[in-house]
């Protein structure tokens, strides 16, 4: 007999389910604002991929990668953990490398410099800072001062400040040190005040970028946060799982780039729930207005290089 209920139920079944075919499609960026942002993600044990705005993958690298960026002439310059590399735009020619040092254990870092130079930094039993030549030769060397032998946990992403010093995260430190060329600290910003939660959260520092307005964006990693500090070290904005709009967006916040609008752009490294974004964007005033959503990746680090067809510049991440 025809069973006119089990049928009616069977068509409700599929109607709901393509309705969450759609909404929980693999590859895909979700704005309330029609923001729709072309990134370069690195961190996936596989590969560092490009994303064009429509989340189609235009460019990928082969392999495990930690830190990267998309430079001027479009190369795309990637650092693997054993080495930086320079990628010809739109291949996975090699142009530039420099390997690991042996006695140390990690490569992190990787920065492009505007005299052509590129910052990295090693982890291991010789912590140190480095600029080097297009020739592959270290120009610069600073001795980092980590606070622990944990070659894993010394530091993770340091950038160069205009007046020549460098911002260095250190994990299990809880500090975002300024050094100088010499390798003296001038400035330490701890990121373990009770008011952030203390050390048991563990809010270990993983980026430190300088805003045009002097004050430093920290992603606390485990503690999902994201902190800005002035320059004396006292927090005067932070994004959580609990003040953002809606909330429960962080899940271990490692990379990040403030956007010329204000906006931050935050990384949720650990999340491993398909369902839920592994990249987002947050205003200001800690509404989440856009998304991106991928089924398996890890976003270690990013760079937002397109909004809606326009460039970013400049890039603060």
């Amino acid at each position: 007999m025809f069973d006119v209920a089990r049928v009616g139920a069977f068509v409700v079944l599929l109607i709901v389910s393509a309705v969450s075919a759609e909404d929980l499609a693999p590859i895909r960026q979700v704005s309330s604002e029609g923001i729709k942002h072309s990134v370069l993600v690195t961190g996936s044990p596989d590969a560092a991929q490009l994303f064009d705005e429509d989340c189609k993958v235009v460019w990928k690298a082969p392999g495990y990668s930690r830190d990267g960026y998309v430079l001027e002439n479009g190369n795309i310059l990637i650092g693997d953990g054993k080495m930086a590399k320079e990628y010809k735009a739109g291949t996975n020619e090699v142009v530039w490398s420099y390997t690991l040092s042996a006695e140390n254990n990690e490569l992190g870092t990787v920065f492009r410099l505007p005299n052509g130079d590129t910052m990295t930094v090693e982890l291991g039993k010789d912590p140190r800072l480095l600029e080097v030549g297009p020739d592959g030769k270290i120009r610069k060397e600073v001795k980092l001062q980590p606070e622990t032998d944990n070659a894993h946990m010394q530091t993770r992403m340091a950038r160069k400040l205009p007046n020549g010093n460098y911002l260095v995260p250190h994990l299990f430190a809880f500090k975002i040190k300024e050094y100088t060329p010499e390798g003296k600290v001038v400035r330490e910003i701890a990121t373990d005040p009770p008011e952030l939660g203390g050390r048991e959260i563990h809010n270990w520092p993983f980026t430190a970028i300088l805003l045009d307005n002097g004050n430093i964006l920290a992603n606390l990693t485990h503690g999902d946060m994201t902190v800005e500090f002035d320059p004396a070290g006292k927090v005067v904005w932070r994004v959580d799982n609990e003040n953002t709009i809606p909330p429960g967006k962080f899940a271990d916040a490692c990379g990040g780039q403030r956007l010329p609008n204000g906006n931050t752009v935050i990384t949720a490294y650990g999340q491993k729930d398909p369902a839920k974004c592994r990249i987002f964007e947050v205003t200001r005033d800690k509404k989440v207005v856009w998304e991106f959503f991928h089924p398996d990746i890890h976003a270690h680090e990013i760079h937002v290089i397109t909004t809606n067809g326009q460039k970013i510049t400049p890039v603060l991440r």
